[in-house]
């Protein structure tokens, strides 16, 4: 009997550890190579607001003469993976959730305690469920160091919020550095280089610099601008200025863990970071999927058939009224291209994630193009900060709306007239394609 009792606690036990290895992902096999079991199955969900660009071939460059012989984009053929794009430019409401975002965060850290909350780890974060209320007294008391302060308080506003203390503070991995050959032989000689040293941290002031529209045009009457196109809902669907190449990038790394977040939430796996567009990413999305075609909406002229202006640009002899704009109009004000993008061309110009140099045509890559040198690299910052933007602006001729015209601004500026839209890496061949399996 003894035998048999323990016989059936070893017939348990082995039950029990068959059960252990499926739950845990490993199954019986039967000696063959079938991967880890378990994994979902997975479509790349698409973003809200975008639309997918599919992957493809196009010449980059002016595919009109050069007017102005600036040489600045010579034409070459190159391929494009597929990604995700925003179908308009960010949008000052849409900007503001992100400004309200790292407001009320700085406000919960300052309130602590019930605001700020610990997990099992140990590990502080932020408690977004307990309604937040400035009304209130007791939270306007332990907020005052949030508000201007003595002789900064204009008409008697003591609860004016300090919106220079609104910043975002992040981290990114600097995978440029990170790939060098140095460090490559480094880790093959069996000297591992820690990955501290290729981790970035940032503190951004996020606010967008409303004076902007007094600062880039000198003797004009541009207050009103200045007082109300970030704040006021009448300007709401307008795109968001005077926000520089840094602040953008910041923008698109909280989007990014806002995102992730969700998905972890619930389950999902993260996806891949927003960013800005690569000049070649944006040159190829504004062509719609029409090669050689000078202007986003693939004709040679500034003009449809009924002789209306197709975009918010400085038309004719400077009548800036004439196609229907003055200053930014509302982003979606213009027919889309081909691919659904809204105002490739005018409106505002729009950042690209690359540094700008006249020449860079003749020695980037045919397979996704781009030229990056590392931000927190001091000894070459100073000749990448020239930052390339596209598209052109409500004050541009219609040279600078063509889809291969480049331009540039330094990476710390914020201008009145350029703003920006998000993109993401499609992971897959195409979005048509949908996965049975993972």
């Amino acid at each position: 009997m003894r035998y048999l009792k323990d016989f059936r606690l070893i017939t348990l036990a082995f039950v029990s550890l068959t059960f252990l290895f499926q739950s845990c992902g490993l199954r019986n096999t039967k000696g063959q190579l079938v991967g880890v079991s378990g994994r979902m199955i997975w479509n790349h969900p698409q973003p809200y607001g975008t639309v997918n660009i599919p992957t493809g071939t196009f010449h980059m460059g002016q595919s009109d003469e050069d007017i102005i012989y600036a040489l600045t984009s010579r034409p070459m053929q190159v391929t494009i993976q597929s990604f995700f794009m925003d179908d308009t430019e960010i949008t000052n409401n849409e900007y503001r959730q992100f400004v309200y975002w790292v407001r009320d965060s700085i406000a919960r850290k300052t309130l602590g305690d019930a605001w700020v909350m610990e997990n099992a780890n140990g590990d502080e974060y932020i408690n977004w469920r307990t309604k937040l209320d400035y009304e209130l007294p007791e939270i306007r008391e332990n907020l005052a160091e949030m508000f201007y302060q003595g002789n900064e308080v204009f008409e008697g506003d003591l609860y004016e919020f300090d919106v220079r203390k609104y910043i975002y503070e992040y981290q990114w991995f600097d995978l440029n550095e990170a790939a060098k050959r140095e460090y490559y032989e480094l880790n093959r000689k069996g000297t591992p280089v820690s990955r501290e040293k290729f981790i970035r941290n940032e503190k951004v002031r996020i606010y967008p610099d409303t004076l902007c529209w007094i600062r880039d045009f000198t003797y004009a009457f541009n207050e009103p601008l200045t007082q109300l196109y970030f704040f006021h809902p009448a300007y709401d669907e307008y795109p968001v200025v005077g926000v520089s190449w840094i602040q953008a990038r910041a923008f698109c790394h909280w989007r990014t863990k806002y995102l992730n977040d969700y998905y972890k939430s619930i389950g999902m796996p993260k996806v891949n970071d927003f960013r800005l567009p690569t000049e070649a990413e944006w040159e190829y999305a504004s062509r719609g999927g029409r090669d050689f075609s000078p202007y986003p909406w693939g004709g040679p002229y500034l003009r449809n058939s009924k002789g209306c202006f197709l975009a918010n640009f400085k038309p004719l002899r400077g009548n800036y009224s004439e196609d229907g704009g003055y200053y930014p109009v509302r982003v979606t004000s213009y027919f889309p291209n081909d691919y659904g993008l809204y105002c490739m061309a005018g409106n505002v110009a729009e950042w690209c994630d690359n540094a700008y140099d006249e020449g860079i045509n003749s020695v980037i890559h045919d397979m996704n193009p781009y030229y990056f040198r590392n931000v927190g690299d001091e000894e070459s910052r100073a000749s990448i900060k020239r930052k390339a933007i596209r598209g052109g602006s409500f004050k541009d001729v219609g040279y600078w709306l063509q889809n291969g015209t480049r331009s540039y601004e330094y990476q710390d500026t914020a201008k009145a007239y350029i703003g920006f839209r998000c993109v993401m890496t499609y992971m897959g061949r195409s979005i048509k394609d949908k996965n049975s399996n993972y």
